[in-house]
């Protein structure tokens, strides 16, 4: 391992190992199959490079996307390591001359997809060489019952059958028990040493605010907290997409489109420009965001309800990955559980997959609409316990007030009831308001004993609905255009057997701010000219290499060289991230830049007006 640390702190710049890595990478290096569960930024990534630096031959990464390998394979030559790509982005004579770095074992690390790792060519390339490992990143698409499902994943165990001898790890951010266990069965990885980190993202703070309007209230939100960040912000739709980047630029934001129906040049050029500039915002269906790197997002943001937990966390997830605060917030209203529910019973999936999917679905919906810490149930599905609230969730920071609903949602259910169960959401509320449109007339429904019942206005019925829906009283019949019906689990309350407690209804502008949503910078005054100036530099070294700033130099590391102004190259080593090979490209106009504002501040302090 002596081996092992040396290069951590030669080539990569970091002091010491964190969470399990060292003996992961200890496994691996004696030959040993791993399976890694860690949390996103969690550096799952230092697991596999380092025992393919160590190991003879060439390290095989197994990528889902090409912008993942690009991203890798820039930050590696940035430490002074070896590494390619083969892809559709290449030119054939490009694919060639990669192969023959290959075979020549020029190449210590090199990135593929998994429809690619298993052709013919590819597999008579490895027969070639020497091959120090395999390493399959996000292994969670392996597992039918996950949600990013590849099936070409599960044909990666004939790279097993294939090379016997060479270890393999297969390693993912999301998992819960059952898929991985999947993950072991498909891989054939039952030998391997499991290696399974908290789930845990502390610096994360959750935030859910329900009702209507969200993306006014999404606005607020950013306005308030992330004026000048990057975030992301998720739709479930293309069509979302699309009208929500145009409102936000409209607003004066730049804010990019990011979906599957976009040309991919588009696709590409919009997710270089969000990871090589300040202050992009992203707005995405989820078919943006796995395997990117960025470390300073600080928000993300989700318009309409995700599908599952294992969805919400790994796209939260990529807010903060650089460890400092971040915001994960989301709008979530009634019809985007009517929305969920059309799209599951539409599913041409068997039976047993429904099943799952519906579990999956209650799971969202119940972290959605509880009323106790937001991570203590996030945690807890992923077969994790956190003994005490986190305080740093809406729910910790600002308890709900909950309310005797029993009354209220007989009523609610009688109207579903004596309306016929034919009508939708709005209808049956315009009947309890007593609202007495033409059609309600035509109906006879303004002469029904629940016409004009109850006191509560026109969202606070919205609430009950949302949460009788949830909680699975109530569903909408999507063969009915999205009729209420009234599921067995209403008898008991509507017999009088069973009370209902639901979280009370915040009218927008009577919650109070939460402390912890924004995000400040961990710098004092003094140093804030050294780090902007610190960013420029990088901005421009970036622009001339064509590269993210942060493959350059991350955030972390331009805040440690503010806090203790190195004054030589052997100072400057000692600052984590700044390995060997960055000494010697940086080195010296990290110092300059570094002395120039040291005299600038040193004289301020000087100057007689500070006395």
């Amino acid at each position: 391992m002596s081996q092992a640390l040396d290069i951590l702190r030669s080539r990569f710049g970091y002091p010491q190992f964190r969470f399990q890595q060292q003996q992961i990478i200890d496994a691996l290096v004696a030959g040993r199959d791993a399976l890694v569960l860690m949390p996103t930024g969690g550096g799952k990534s230092l697991c596999y490079q380092i025992p393919a630096l160590i190991r003879d031959g060439v390290g095989i990464v197994i990528s889902p996307l090409i912008a993942l390998m690009q991203d890798q394979v820039d930050a590696l030559a940035q430490n002074g390591i070896h590494a390619a790509f083969l892809n559709s982005t290449q030119s054939s004579q490009q694919q060639f001359n990669t192969r023959q770095q290959v075979l020549a074992g020029d190449i210590d690390l090199l990135y593929v997809a998994p429809e690619r790792a298993l052709t013919a060519d590819f597999l008579q390339l490895l027969g070639e060489c020497r091959i120090a490992l395999f390493a399959i990143d996000e292994a969670h698409c392996v597992s039918q019952w996950g949600h990013d499902f590849r099936p070409d994943y599960q044909k990666l165990k004939q790279l097993h059958e294939r090379f016997p001898g060479v270890p393999r790890i297969a390693l993912t951010a999301t998992a819960d028990r059952r898929t991985l266990g999947e993950i072991e069965a498909q891989l054939q990885l039952q030998g391997a040493a499991r290696f399974v980190h908290s789930f845990d993202r502390p610096n994360i703070f959750y935030r859910i605010t329900q009702g209507d309007n969200g993306r006014q209230r999404m606005w607020e939100f950013i306005q308030e907290n992330h004026g000048q960040d990057a975030g992301i912000v998720y739709c479930l739709s293309r069509k979302k997409v699309e009208e929500t980047a145009k409102w936000l630029s409209d607003r004066g934001r730049h804010a990019l489109p990011y979906h599957a129906g976009l040309d991919k040049d588009v696709r590409a050029r919009h997710q270089r420009i969000f990871l090589q500039q300040e202050a992009v915002i992203i707005v995405a269906t989820i078919a943006f965001g796995m395997g990117i790197d960025k470390p300073d997002v600080r928000f993300v943001a989700h318009l309409n309800l995700p599908k599952n937990i294992e969805s919400y966390y790994q796209e939260t997830g990529r807010g903060g990955r650089d460890g400092d605060p971040a915001n994960a917030w989301m709008a979530y209203g009634l019809q985007d559980i009517i929305n969920l529910r059309q799209m599951m019973a539409q599913s041409d999936a068997d039976e047993q997959f429904k099943r799952v999917l519906h579990h999956k679905m209650e799971a969202m919906l119940g972290f959605c609409e509880q009323s106790g810490c937001r991570r203590q149930t996030l945690l807890e599905y992923f077969d994790e316990i956190l003994p005490e609230p986190c305080g740093n969730c809406d729910n910790c920071v600002e308890p709900p007030q909950t309310w005797d609903a029993t009354e209220a949602a007989r009523m609610a259910l009688s109207c579903v009831f004596r309306t016929g169960q034919r009508f939708g959401v709005n209808y049956v509320i315009d009947v309890l308001i007593g609202n007495a449109r033409e059609r309600i007339i035509q109906n006879g429904h303004d002469q029904l004993s629940t016409f004009g019942i109850g006191d509560l206005d026109n969202n606070e019925w919205r609430s009950l609905f949302r949460q009788l829906i949830a909680l699975g009283y109530l569903f909408a019949d999507i063969d009915n255009y999205g009729a209420l019906k009234m599921n067995s689990s209403c008898k008991p309350l509507l017999n009088g057997s069973q009370k209902l407690h639901l979280r009370q209804f915040v009218k927008q502008g009577k919650a109070k701010k939460p402390r912890n949503d924004k995000i400040k910078v961990s710098l004092q005054a003094a140093d804030t000219p050294l780090f902007d100036a610190l960013r420029l530099h990088r901005s421009e070294l970036a622009q001339q290499q064509a590269v993210p700033p942060y493959v350059i130099l991350h955030d972390k590391t331009l805040h440690a060289i503010c806090e203790l102004r190195p004054e030589t190259t052997a100072q400057l080593a000692e600052i984590p991230g700044i390995g060997a090979r960055k000494l010697e490209l940086y080195g010296d106009d990290l110092i300059r830049i570094t002395q120039q504002h040291s005299v600038t501040t040193s004289q301020q302090e000087e100057s007689p007006g500070n006395h």
